[in-house]
């Protein structure tokens, strides 16, 4: 962890953010410990946001504002953190996922973003209604910006479930959806990527819910991301939340097929979009 006189506010308005609040709560004389008593979030998550490796919700500066009784400063200053091509509810995901060991996805509908080539993602993004070329571009280049994490020297581990039905799916036209399952494939190939697909006749109900992704790193509390209606996403680090997401991953996951036959679908679905 870095040390306290090495963030400059200057930095980026994620270090601005780290240093006030910081700086409100020093004058409070509470130390995270304390202050992670009267906030849903764990001193981990205060600690990452105070040293600015982790970006702050709008959720959790109004917490800290009204706990540390800093009279709207906090919430004043959370607009200018952030990642302008992403909706304000992502973009604390992004530092999440950045800075996260292992990811364990559940997709009912389209291939994860991490996993997604740029036509896939653009047929995806070109699905919004109202949404002009020039948003569209912005997004998937934010959305292939993303993969970074996958090629760093020790990547995150993924644990990936995906519905049978997205591979069946047609997204852009049938060339489009074989080269993203060729690009599926290749991932596969790495050894820190773990793809199972969950099939039709599972009958499985337990993910009918929506998708979702639970993220782990050392030292700090699990969080996840819930998506909702693919409008509105919810980042949460709620351990009654955490607690329900495992146990339903678990559930997909055990009704899921074996990573060897999961890869042999995949293929088959491949070749017959190649037809």
């Amino acid at each position: 962890m870095p040390k306290e006189s090495e963030l400059s506010p200057s930095e980026s308005p994620t270090a601005l953010f780290g240093f006030e609040l910081r700086r409100h709560r020093k004058e409070r004389g509470w130390s995270q410990t304390r202050l992670a008593r009267f906030i849903p979030y764990s001193v981990g998550t205060i600690s990452m946001i105070e040293t600015a490796r982790r970006s702050p919700s709008e959720e959790f500066a109004r917490y800290c504002d009204d706990a540390l009784q800093a009279e709207g400063a906090l919430v004043r200053l959370w607009p200018m953190v952030g990642r302008p091509t992403a909706p304000p509810w992502f973009r604390p995901w992004l530092d999440i996922e950045n800075t996260a060991e292992a990811l364990r996805f559940w997709s009912p509908l389209v291939i994860p973003g991490l996993l997604q080539n740029e036509d896939y993602a653009r047929a995806i993004l070109s699905g919004d209604v109202g949404v002009t070329t020039e948003q569209i571009e912005e997004q998937v280049t934010a959305r292939m910006e993303r993969q970074v994490i996958l090629t760093r020297p020790k990547p995150p581990i993924l644990w990936v479930v995906i519905d049978e039905g997205v591979l069946r799916r047609p997204v852009g036209s049938h060339a489009i959806m074989a080269s993203q399952l060729e690009r599926i494939l290749r991932a596969a190939e790495e050894p820190y990527v773990r793809i199972q697909i969950l099939p039709y006749d599972a009958y499985s109900t337990a993910g009918l819910a929506g998708a979702f992704v639970i993220a782990q790193a050392d030292g700090i509390a699990d969080t996840a991301y819930v998506e909702s209606a693919g409008i509105l996403g919810r980042v949460t680090e709620r351990s009654e939340d955490i607690k329900t997401l495992t146990f339903r991953y678990e559930g997909i996951r055990a009704e899921a097929l074996s990573r060897r036959d999961s890869l042999g679908l995949i293929k088959d679905r491949m070749q017959r979009w190649m037809r």
